[in-house]
C-alpha cells in the first residue's frame, strides 16, 4: 500500500520507487567515502554564512495525510502522533520498505526531519530506506524507541548513508537501515521526540516552585498556546530573556535550554540571590505548530521564524516582541541578557560584533570564556556577526532594539547528551556569577 501527502502526485511515487533501488556497491562506496572523510584534519567548523533578509509573508504549507497504514506482509506504519513526519511509504518487496520524507514547503534548508512508527504481525527483519526529494541531504542519525519517550541512537552497523558524487564532492542522497519488527511498536525518529505535550509536562512541573509562574502569552498561527515562564521575585528592573525551538527539529538546543533554566531555578545560593535581582522570562517552545506537525524548519505560515524579527509578519515573533515592549515600558527596566537556543552541525556561538556595545558590554565574551574554562578539553567556537544593525534574527533584534547582550547558542546534532546538559548548567552558573558581581 502507498500513501502520499495530499500535495504529492504520480511523479513523486515514481521518484520513491527509483530512489529506493538498493545497490550494494553504492553502500560499499558510501562506507569508503565516510572513512576518507573521517581521516581529514579535524578543523573547527566555520558555521553558517552571513544571514540574509527574506520575505516573511505567509505562504502555504503541505500537510501530511495521517493514518495507520497496512503495507502488506503483516507490516504496518503510522504517523498518527505529535511530531510525526512521513509523507510516503511502500513495501517494495518482502524485506524492503521505502519511505518518502518531504518538507512543509520550499525553499528550505536541507535538514529533513522524520518520525514514524512501525510494527508487524510477527517477528521479521526488514531494510528501511529514507528517501528525500532531489538535492536534499540526509542530516540526522536515526533514534529508536519502544515507548515513544526514551530514545537511543541506532547502532551504526545497522545504518548506512547513501552517497553520491556531485561536482566532485560526496553528497548524502538518503539512508538505509536494518530493523527488527515485532508486535511491539518501534518508533523511528531523527532526534528525541520532544513535542508540545512533553514541554507542557516539563513547564508544569517546574512552575510548582513558588518563584515560577507559567502563563499564556498568546497563540501560534495554528492556534496553539505559546506560554512564557517567569522565574524570579524581582521588579522587572533587570531582566534576562531565554527562547528556544524557533526551528522544530533543533532538539539538542532545547535540551541545553532546559538544563540552563533548571539551574537558574535551583536552590543554590547564587540562584536564590539571582532571582531576587533578576527576573528571567523563558519562551521554551516558540514554534509549537512546527514541532507538532513535524516541520523541518518553518511555522504554519511557511516561514523561518528566525528571519522574521524585522518585519514581524508572523504571530509567534509579534507576540514575543509585544510582550517585552510592554514589560520594558511598564517597568522602566532593561533586558541585560538574551539567549536563543538552537541546534546545528557542531557546537558554535553566534555573537554580536564585540565592537557594538549593549547594556552590559563584555558580558557575552566573559560568559563564553568562563564556561569554556570549566569544560575539559573544550575550545569554544565563536563567530561574531557583522555589526550591520539589521534585525533579521532574534539575537540581532534584542541587541539593537533593547540593548540586551545577545547570544545564539548552538548545540551540535550529535553532541553527547550528558555534555549538552553539563554545558547548559555551567553556562547558567557562570551567567549568575557574572551578573551578581
Amino acid at each position: 500500500m502507498v500513501f502520499f501527502s495530499k500535495y504529492c502526485n504520480r511523479d513523486l511515487k515514481i521518484q520513491v520507487m527509483r530512489i529506493t533501488k538498493i545497490n550494494h556497491r553504492i553502500i560499499l562506496a558510501s562506507i569508503g567515502l565516510i572513512i576518507i572523510a573521517s581521516c581529514k584534519t579535524n578543523q573547527q567548523w566555520q558555521g553558517q554564512g552571513q544571514i540574509q533578509a527574506v520575505n516573511t509573508q505567509t505562504v502555504p504549507v503541505s500537510l501530511q495525510f495521517k493514518d495507520v497504514f497496512d503495507l502488506g506482509k503483516g507490516i504496518y506504519a503510522s504517523n498518527e502522533f505529535e511530531g510525526a513526519r512521513l509523507n510516503g511509504i511502500v513495501l517494495v518487496n518482502d524485506t524492503l520498505v521505502s519511505t518518502l520524507i518531504t518538507s512543509e514547503n520550499s525553499p528550505i534548508n536541507p535538514s529533513p526531519w522524520y518520525a514514524f512508527k512501525l510494527w508487524a504481525d510477527k517477528e521479521q527483519e526488514i531494510t528501511l530506506a529514507l528517501t528525500y526529494p532531489e538535492d536534499v541531504n540526509h542530516r540526522y542519525h536515526p533514534k529508536t524507541s519502544r515507548d515513544g519517550v526514551n530514545f537511543q541512537q541506532m547502532d551504526s552497523s545497522n545504518f548506512f548513508i547513501n552517497k553520491k558524487i556531485v561536482e566532485g564532492s560526496p553528497k548524502s542522497s538518503g539512508a538505509t537501515m536494518k530493523l527488527s519488527l515485532s508486535t511491539d511498536t518501534l518508533w523511528i525518529s531523527a532526534q528525541e521526540l520532544l513535542t508540545t505535550s512533553s514541554n507542557d509536562s516539563w513547564t508544569e512541573e517546574l512552575s510548582k516552585k513558588s518563584f515560577i509562574t507559567n502563563s499564556k502569552a498568546g497563540e501560534s498561527r495554528g492556534g496553539r498556546p505559546i506560554n512564557v515562564l517567569k522565574i524570579g521575585e524581582s521588579d522587572d528592573k533587570s531582566m534576562i530573556v531565554v527562547i528556544s525551538r524557533q526551528h522544530p527539529p533543533e532538539v539538542t538546543g532545547y535540551l541545553a535550554m532546559k538544563a540552563f533554566v533548571e539551574t537558574l531555578s535551583s536552590d543554590s545560593e547564587d540562584a536564590i540571590a539571582f532571582r531576587k535581582k533578576y527576573n528571567t522570562y523563558v519562551f521554551p517552545l516558540v514554534n509549537p505548530d512546527g514541532v507538532d506537525n513535524g516541520h523541518w524548519r518553518h511555522n504554519m505560515g511557511g516561514i523561518d521564524l528566525n528571519r522574521d524579527w524585522e518585519d514581524f509578519n508572523q504571530p509567534e515573533t509579534t507576540l514575543i516582541r509585544d510582550f517585552f515592549e510592554n514589560k520594558v515600558k511598564d517597568s522602566g527596566g532593561k533586558i541585560y541578557f538574551f539567549v536563543d537556543f538552537h541546534s546545528t552541525w557542531q557546537d558554535i556561538y553566534y555573537t554580536i560584533d564585540p565592537e557594538q556595545k549593549g547594556n552590559m558590554p563584555g558580558l557575552v565574551p566573559a560568559l563564553i570564556s568562563a564556561t569554556g574554562k570549566e569544560l575539559n578539553n573544550y575550545e569554544p567556537n565563536i563567530k561574531p556577526s557583522p555589526g550591520t544593525g539589521k534585525r533579521v534574527t532574534s539575537t540581532s533584534y534584542f541587541f539593537y532594539e533593547h540593548g540586551a547582550e545577545s547570544l545564539t547558542y548552538e548545540i551540535g546534532d550529535k553532541t553527547p547528551r550528558e555534555f549538552v546538559r553539563k554545558k547548559g548548567e555551567i553556562t547558567a552558573k557562570k551567567l549568575m556569577e557574572l551578573l551578581l558581581k
